[in-house]
């Protein structure tokens, strides 16, 4: 703490940023070294059961319970994206939610994952990280049944989740077709903003845009899992929206054309765009993925390749089926646009216009 001239002391405000190396997905091992890792592992035991696993970069795996219905598991877990320790734990909870959303299933309940550093934060401060926990998974209608907790350098929180659903209505990357329409439920830019807070810079409105949108729940896929016409839906993360684009391509052997000028942004971008608060993430993306893409100007690469943080949903919808979806997003809300099609393969797996 600090001294007043007057002898009195001044409390500095906690910062759980400064506790971290990184930001939350930004903390993601890049797409190219997962893959060195993945290579290693052992193939899949072979279980008919087993609809999704290792096998493909789904973002849950998907068990077969009987003919009709599905268990859902993942978990997702990852360092300070904000100072504040409640806000923190709801965003850590809202993003590891989401992909059950993201596999069009339903959360049943949730399993707390805690590193805390004993030694520098207060055990009062991780107490507010699960209050801020149990309240998104509330709002999502699930309990935290439990736990596990460690001691460690840096404090860490996340969530292992189960989930269900109908067999028919789960949503793979692996299955999304050509001439279907792609839309995005939440705008793109979470990582350079909450680069921007780290670095002190980050305006007191924009940080309130940051935080809602990362606190605001995929509820919505559930429901879009339900539609005919969504082909395939992921959530977009740390790999940013061109990595969890190339992989809905690559899995469904299609290649896609956007238009980087519909892709929805945060307000304000510009200003730190100019300011270069770009997350460390942004290049180990591109330098993972960029050989796939068609040719970038640096503001496309920092805006589609900045890592997101419980970001939203990347869908794939069938024109025929549009005004079907267009009705589920409205009453959630959202409005959003197309900013891209997915077409047979073509030179690059993302055309970027």
């Amino acid at each position: 703490m600090e001294k007043k001239s007057d002898n009195q002391p001044v409390i500095k405000p906690l910062r759980l940023t400064q506790y971290s190396h990184g930001a939350g997905c930004g903390c993601k091992i890049s797409p190219k070294v997962l893959r060195n890792i993945l290579a290693e592992t052992e193939t899949e035991i072979d279980d008919p059961n087993l609809l999704v696993g290792n096998g493909t970069l789904d973002d849950a795996a998907v068990y077969a319970i009987d003919d009709e219905k599905v268990l859902i598991s993942t978990t997702d877990f990852f360092t300070p994206i904000v100072d504040d320790p409640y806000d923190f734990g709801g965003i850590a909870s809202v993003n590891a939610i989401s992909d059950i959303y993201a596999m069009g299933g339903k959360p049943l309940m949730a399993i707390a994952i805690l590193v805390w550093p004993v030694d520098k934060l207060p055990a009062e401060t991780a107490g507010k990280v699960l209050e801020g926990a149990k309240r998104a998974c509330a709002q999502a209608g699930i309990a935290i049944a439990g736990g596990h907790s460690i001691d460690g350098p840096e404090p860490i929180f996340g969530l292992a989740v189960t989930g269900i659903a109908s067999r028919k209505h789960i949503k793979k990357n692996s299955s999304a077709v050509a001439g279907s329409e792609l839309y995005l439920t939440k705008p793109l830019g979470v990582g350079i903003l909450t680069t921007a807070q780290k670095q002190g810079i980050l305006k007191e409105e924009d940080l309130d845009v940051a935080r809602n949108s990362m606190i605001t729940l995929n509820k919505i896929g559930q429901e879009l899992g339900e539609l005919e016409g969504v082909t395939a839906i992921t959530d977009v993360t740390g790999f940013g929206l061109l990595g969890h684009l190339s992989e809905i391509c690559e899995g469904s052997n299609l290649s896609a054309t956007i238009d980087s000028a519909k892709v929805p942004t945060l307000n304000n971008l510009d200003f730190y765009i100019k300011h270069k608060t770009f997350p460390g993430g942004t290049f180990r993306n591109f330098d993972s993925y960029g050989h796939k893409i068609s040719p970038l100007t640096e503001e496309q690469k920092v805006v589609l390749c900045d890592p997101q943080t419980s970001g939203g949903l990347l869908v794939a919808v069938d024109p025929a089926h549009r005004e079907k979806f267009l009705e589920v997003t409205s009453r959630y809300g959202m409005q959003p646009e197309s900013f891209g099609l997915l077409t047979a393969p073509k030179e690059f797996v993302v055309q970027v216009n």
